[in-house]
C-alpha cells in the first residue's frame, strides 16, 4: 500500500524506456538490410530482453496508475512465445515470498522434487544439470522455458475459457508481429525467431542466480552490475530490494537497496555477486547448485 501512496503520477524514466525500446525495435526492422544476421540477432536480443524488463515493470503497476494503460504498454508479444496475461499471473504468484524456490508453489523455480528427479532418465537429469550452468542456461534454457510454459498452459485450453481468450489474443498479437516483421519488412521469420530465442537467453542471465533455496528471507540474491546491465534489467538485478518492495519503480530501487543493506542480506543467503562477470567466472561450466530442492521433501514429510 505504501508503494501505491508514494507512486508518482508521471514516471518519466519508465516512459523514456518504453519509447526507446519501441523506437529501437522499429529502427532494427527498418535498417535490417544493412545488418549482418549475427549483429541483427545480437541487437534484437538486447532490445527484446529490455522489453521483457519493461513488461515486468508494467506488471508491477508502472508507469501509470491505470492497469489498462500499463497493459497496453507491455502487452504486445514482441518475443512471440509468452502471453502477457500468463506472465503477469505467474510472476505475481512468484512474489509470495514464503514459497520462493518451492518446486511446487513457485512458478519461477528451477528446482524439482525428489519424486520428479527419480522419475527422470539419465539424459533428463543431465539436461537439468546442464541448465544449472550459465552456458546451459544460454544454450538450452530458452527451449526449456518455452516448452515448459506451453506444456503447462496449453492443456488448460480444453477446460478454461479464460485461458482460451488469453491464448487467442496472444496468438493474434504474435501473428501481427510476425506479419510486420516478415511481410512489412521482408525479414526471415526464422531469423526473427532466432532473435527471440537469443532475447530469452539474455533475460535468463538475470534470473540465473537470483534465488537459492534456504531460510525464508534469505533466498534472494543481488548482482551489483554496472550501468549497462542495470539499465537492461531495470535494476531488477537488485533482487532483494525488488522482493522487499515489488511496487517500487525501478529507478528508485538503488537508493532503497543501499538504505536497507540489500547486498548484506543477499550475502548472508542466496549470494551477493560483483557483476555478471563474476557469475560467468563461477558458473559458466559449473552448476550454480543441484536441480533437486535440498529440503522441500523433508519439510513435506515433517508436516
Amino acid at each position: 500500500m505504501a508503494d501505491m501512496v508514494r507512486r508518482a503520477s508521471f514516471e518519466g524514466p519508465t516512459w523514456a524506456v518504453a519509447v526507446t525500446v519501441y523506437c529501437g525495435w522499429a529502427a532494427l526492422l527498418w535498417f535490417h538490410a544493412a545488418l549482418p544476421a549475427p549483429l541483427f540477432i545480437a541487437i534484437g536480443a538486447v532490445l527484446l530482453a529490455w522489453y521483457g524488463s519493461l513488461q515486468h515493470e508494467t506488471i508491477h503497476g508502472h508507469p501509470t496508475r491505470s492497469r489498462r494503460i500499463n497493459t497496453a504498454i507491455g502487452w504486445l508479444p514482441l518475443s512471440l512465445w509468452l502471453p502477457y496475461a500468463t506472465y503477469r499471473d505467474l510472476h505475481l504468484h512468484h512474489h509470495r515470498d514464503a514459497h520462493l524456490t518451492s518446486p511446487v508453489e513457485d512458478p519461477e523455480s528451477y528446482y524439482v522434487t525428489d519424486a520428479h528427479w527419480s522419475a527422470l532418465s539419465p539424459a533428463g537429469r543431465a539436461v537439468l544439470r546442464f541448465n544449472r550452468t550459465l552456458l546451459g542456461r544460454f544454450l538450452i534454457g530458452p527451449a526449456l522455458a518455452w516448452y515448459g510454459l506451453w506444456a503447462e498452459e496449453l492443456p488448460k485450453l480444453r477446460r478454461d475459457r479464460k485461458a482460451r481468450i488469453v491464448w487467442a489474443t496472444h496468438l493474434a498479437g504474435a501473428a501481427a508481429v510476425l506479419a510486420v516483421v516478415s511481410v512489412g519488412f521482408g525479414i526471415s521469420p526464422i531469423l526473427y525467431v532466432a532473435t527471440c530465442y537469443a532475447g530469452t537467453a539474455v533475460s535468463l542471465l538475470r534470473s540465473f542466480a537470483e534465488h537459492r533455496a534456504g531460510p525464508e528471507g534469505l533466498r534472494t540474491a543481488v548482482v551489483s552490475s554496472g550501468p549497462f546491465f542495470s539499465l537492461l534489467f531495470l535494476n531488477n538485478n537488485l533482487h532483494v530490494a525488488h522482493h522487499a518492495r515489488p511496487g517500487l519503480a525501478w529507478y528508485r530501487l538503488p537508493r532503497f537497496a543501499a538504505a536497507n543493506d540489500s547486498a548484506g542480506v543477499a550475502a548472508r543467503g542466496a549470494g551477493h555477486y560483483r557483476g555478471y562477470g563474476e557469475i560467468a567466472q563461477r558458473y559458466l561450466f559449473r552448476p550454480v547448485d543441484e536441480p533437486v530442492h535440498p529440503d522441500f521433501d523433508a519439510k513435506r514429510r515433517a508436516k
